[in-house]
């Protein structure tokens, strides 16, 4: 098959389940009479719904091509970083670090992606941001909480736009025998860590017991990771026929996936708690913020990225 055809196949799968899910939320709604059970029904249908939108957004980026994805993915960064400095005190010196964030750097890694620019992508953040925005800083005079302002502006950058980023950026790996492929790659790291979310949060619910952190993500526990993980490794590995990878190989990179995916879910709770909130927005419904949504993407898109990067590209 061709890679149209494949992704044609894959989204096809993703919709009967998302059908299926629909019907048995529906069924759920329906039969479930505590208002703990309800409570926890209503939620699921939330996220698929929310899902729905997110396939079909994702569909049409796929169908209008790599610059219709890479603007998606831009608007993405955007409004993660928005919600991350929402939330975090700022002064008027502050401004023109945060103007070159939004309308300078975010911009520029995007365009670095569409130019193929891979040297400078992977530095003009952590080396050029991190140089410019203290500076620009330091120039407004204002030293309160100095290293703590800059600190904030600096890891939104890191999280929400460079390592953001890093997904659409699989689209120009030159892999051998893979050219023109890597939409097909985006869409298995968006896979697994979507499966693992869902999963670790069924399982969770289902048979979570041991809590992992529970002053940081009380609902996060070792039954729902062990068993979410271990399906989203699964999925990941027979997918292997859309990557370049083997059945082991795709096995393992879910697995990697999987990880990083929780630790940057686990990471952003712990920033959220120490912000004193539970959600970074009310964009997405059922889900909060879309950093929410993309928080397990921060951690695990980078390390995907750069295993593929090193071990398959030419």
């Amino acid at each position: 098959m061709t890679a149209d055809q494949k992704l044609y196949w894959l989204f096809g799968g993703v919709v009967g389940v998302l059908l299926f899910a629909s019907a048995l939320g529906r069924l759920f709604s329906r039969r479930v009479a505590s208002p703990t059970q309800r409570a926890t029904v209503e939620n699921l249908n939330a996220r698929i719904k929310a899902w729905w939108v997110m396939i079909a957004i994702f569909a049409a980026s796929f169908l209008l091509g790599k610059t219709a994805t890479l603007l998606l993915f831009a608007l993405t960064s955007f409004y993660t970083l928005r919600e991350f400095l929402s939330l975090t005190p700022t002064k008027p010196a502050d401004n023109p670090p945060l103007a070159a964030a939004f309308y300078l750097f975010l911009p520029l890694q995007y365009v670095l992606i569409w130019s193929d620019w891979y040297g400078l992508f992977a530095i003009s953040i952590p080396v050029y941001a991190f140089i410019v925005a203290p500076s620009l800083a330091a120039l407004g005079g204002e030293t309160d909480d100095f290293l703590l302002r800059i600190a904030r502006i600096q890891w939104g950058l890191m999280l929400t736009v460079y390592c953001i980023s890093h997904a659409p950026a699989l689209l120009i790996l030159p892999i051998p025998e893979f050219q023109g492929q890597g939409f097909l790659l985006l869409f298995f790291l968006i896979t697994v860590v979507q499966f693992s979310d869902v999963m670790q949060y069924v399982f969770g619910k289902l048979f979570g017991r041991t809590k992992i952190a529970p002053l940081v993500s009380p609902s996060k526990t070792l039954e729902g990771l062990v068993g979410g993980g271990l399906s989203a490794t699964l999925l990941g590995a027979a997918l292997f026929w859309i990557t370049p990878f083997t059945f082991w190989q795709a096995g393992a990179m879910a697995f990697v996936i999987v990880a990083m995916g929780f630790l940057g879910g686990l990471s952003l709770s712990a920033v959220k708690r120490s912000m004193g909130v539970k959600d970074w927005g009310n964009m997405v419904e059922g889900h909060g913020g879309v950093l929410d949504r993309m928080d397990s993407v921060c951690f695990s898109a980078p390390v995907f990225f750069h295993l593929t990067r090193y071990f398959f590209a030419a």
